[in-house]
């Protein structure tokens, strides 16, 4: 019989050094005590976040089999950062470097949690972000921001990663508000190249003040994006989808416990069998919803 409470360990700040960054990258690193051949998930915040955020899914990730790194990127507001900084424009790219990095020094992350040397499984890596970090792990599984004439950028994927769940992604720059196009001017996304497997969820009720569209815009990703892709819709969502960043966060406006639970559930079995093809647990995971009598959500498939 497995454990229902798996203990974890976290270890924070690990301080990977940027040269060129303005600030070292500092790295909060989660892992389960036991176990070998370990994957790896690289999670990436929302806007003004930090490694301290989003402990409903990096530990329950981590007590399920999952070494889960969280660094903390210059928009966080542990480190105010503000808007008239000349890194302010480019942070949307230093956070796509900002995981590569992470990819880079996982040696020196593993080396930093004790007993954690040599049990990670370093071929099976997963990226994930909620909102602003949805799209910076996006890029990773191949999407790119479109420039001003409309020509896709360059190619920022990365071999390493196998799959990704994208929580809150927000959808075509088409559909900006003015106050969006002009400020952030890199949320003009392309999905048609973001080939590889994920999961992307949106919440039916988050209504974007950056979108002129209805909660639809964050269907975008999948609607846009090639085959190998799930959608998850969870009724009554709203941006932080029941509470991924915290449950007191100021942030959660549609705080559920059930929702939230559901989340780690289905999250957890897709990225198991995601980076592990034979294990069966998001069939059944999928199905279970299915045939569930009063279901928190939907899934689809393509």
């Amino acid at each position: 019989m497995s454990d229902p409470n798996p203990a974890i360990v976290s270890v924070k700040p690990v301080v990977l050094p940027a040269p060129g960054r303005g600030e070292d990258l500092q790295v909060r690193v989660s892992a389960p005590v036991t176990g070998d051949g370990l994957p790896v998930v690289v999670f990436s915040h929302g806007f003004g976040w930090s490694m301290d955020g989003y402990a409903p899914l990096a530990d329950h990730w981590a007590a399920h089999g999952f070494v889960v790194v969280q660094p903390t990127h210059l928009d966080s507001r542990t480190l105010g950062i503000p808007h008239e900084d000349p890194r302010f424009p480019e942070i949307w790219r230093i956070r796509i470097e900002d995981l590569k990095r992470v990819l880079d020094e996982l040696d020196v992350l593993e080396a930093s949690v004790p007993g954690l040397a040599g049990r990670l499984d370093h071929d099976r890596i997963a990226v994930a972000g909620h909102s602003w970090g949805a799209q910076t792990a996006s890029t990773l599984l191949g999407a790119r921001v479109l420039d001003p004439d409309g020509v896709p950028g360059e190619d920022l994927s990365d071999p390493r990663v196998k799959a990704g769940v994208l929580l809150a992604l927000t959808g075509l720059g088409d559909d900006l508000t003015p106050f969006a196009a002009e400020q952030l001017p890199f949320m003009r996304p392309s999905f048609t190249t973001m080939t590889a497997p994920a999961l992307i969820v949106a919440g039916d009720h988050d209504q974007s003040r950056l979108s002129t569209r209805g909660p639809d815009w964050f269907t975008d990703p999948y609607t846009y994006s090639p085959g190998d892709k799930t959608l998850l819709t969870l009724f009554g969502a709203e941006h932080s989808l029941g509470g991924i960043p915290g449950y007191e966060a100021a942030e959660t406006t549609d705080e559920s416990p059930a929702r939230v639970a559901l989340l780690q559930h289905l999250t957890t079995a897709f990225l198991h069998s995601a980076l592990h093809p034979e294990d069966t647990g998001w069939k059944a995971a999928a199905a279970a919803l299915d045939q569930d009598p009063a279901p928190l959500g939907k899934l689809q498939s393509k």
